[in-house]
């Protein structure tokens, strides 16, 4: 049996260590690419260029193109090459993140990774998650490396929307729930191996920080503070749920989370707040879950915001044929439902996401909500 454990070469994380950005990148080569967006660039530009040009860099500054397609990525892989490119920083969400992921890749360039918002994992992962140019998930692809550098300024975190940084919560509440779902059934995760316990007790500490300092740190961030609940929960949400997810596995959370990209309703979802509804329907569709601990999970989600019922998606009210599409993606071949060690049908996940929004319903009544 293989085991395969895969991580960033670096990861830097602290309040102000943004000015710092142009130390790291002469690491990495003397002319990067800044890959990021106008609103990104208005948040942190000054301070990125000063201190690029501080270190004596010749930055390429790239517009981001809004959404994470293959298209996209094509047109700065040759934007690089015409410009003699030697590295790649993306700067700002998971979407500009995850193309120059895959830019680096193709036009060969080291790559930094600075996330300005902590919704995802994506910036400590060697994978891209790929969307249509209508926002449509369409799939993911894994690179043979992880980024060279992550670099993630919890002050500029902590000013950021709290709503991301709730998503994010999400999205790293998942890693444990499906780590430990994959291991059951020794299943090979996205770095091509079977678990290590390295990987499982990251996925597990993670998780324990979240459930301790969650709310607290999403209060912090609520009035733009860095404090060391933001620190902790930073570093869940990004590092332990990047490697956690990536050398743990992945099962029905994110396998209900992604076609539900592709619903109208739930277009203005983020990501980590549609994989909230997941992990109950994979609680759900686990007959080992202990009851307590799903209820605790649950209630957890209510109180930092995330989804737990249809309606909370914006499907209140649907019908099972509207989520055939997401049962049978979930019992198709290549699901990522197949890492149970039990099998699982498009009836069983349909049956679970009713499931999951009935305990939703009840948690939220318990606790004097609608």
């Amino acid at each position: 049996m293989k085991m395969v454990f895969i991580a960033p070469h670096k990861y830097v994380q602290g309040r102000g260590v943004m000015a710092e950005i142009g130390s790291y990148a002469k690491l990495l080569g003397k002319k990067p690419i800044l890959l990021w967006d106008d609103v990104v660039k208005g948040l942190i530009g000054q301070t990125v260029l000063a201190s690029i040009d501080q270190a004596g860099l010749s930055p390429i500054d790239v517009p981001f193109g809004g959404e994470a397609t293959r298209d996209e990525a094509n047109r700065v892989v040759e934007l690089a090459r015409q410009q003699g490119a030697d590295a790649i920083i993306g700067l700002g969400g998971g979407k500009s993140i995850d193309v120059a992921k895959a830019v680096s890749v193709d036009a060969k360039l080291r790559l930094m990774t600075v996330p300005t918002i902590a919704a995802t994992d994506a910036p400590t992962s060697a994978a891209t998650v790929w969307y249509d140019a209508d926002s449509n998930f369409i799939g993911f692809e894994c690179w043979p490396f992880n980024p060279d550098i992550v670099l993630v300024d919890t002050q500029v975190i902590a000013r950021g929307p709290a709503r991301a940084f709730a998503a994010g919560m999400g999205d790293a509440l998942a890693t444990w729930v499906e780590a430990e779902a994959s291991f059951k059934s020794r299943a090979t995760n996205i770095a091509g191996g079977v678990s290590t316990r390295a990987a499982m007790a990251i996925a597990r500490l993670g998780y324990e920080m979240l459930m301790e300092c969650g709310l607290e740190a999403l209060r912090a961030v609520q009035l733009g503070l860095v404090t060391p609940a933001v620190e902790k929960i930073v570093e869940a949400n990004v590092l332990h749920s990047g490697l956690g997810f990536e050398s743990g596995g992945l099962a029905t959370a994110h396998m209900i989370a992604n076609p539900l990209s592709n619903f109208p309703e739930c277009k203005n979802l983020m990501h980590g707040e549609k994989v909230g509804f997941g992990i109950i329907t994979q609680l759900c569709l686990d007959e080992d879950t202990d009851v307590d601990e799903m209820n605790q999970i649950v209630d957890f989600e209510i109180a930092i915001g995330l989804p737990v019922t249809f309606a909370d998606l914006n499907l209140a009210g649907v019908t099972r044929d509207r989520l055939q599409v997401i049962g049978d993606a979930c019992g198709g071949e290549g699901s990522l439902c197949h890492n149970h060690c039990f099998r699982v049908t498009a009836d069983d996940a349909i049956d679970a996401m009713f499931a999951a929004d009935a305990l939703g319903r009840e948690r939220k009544a318990l606790m004097g909500m609608d």
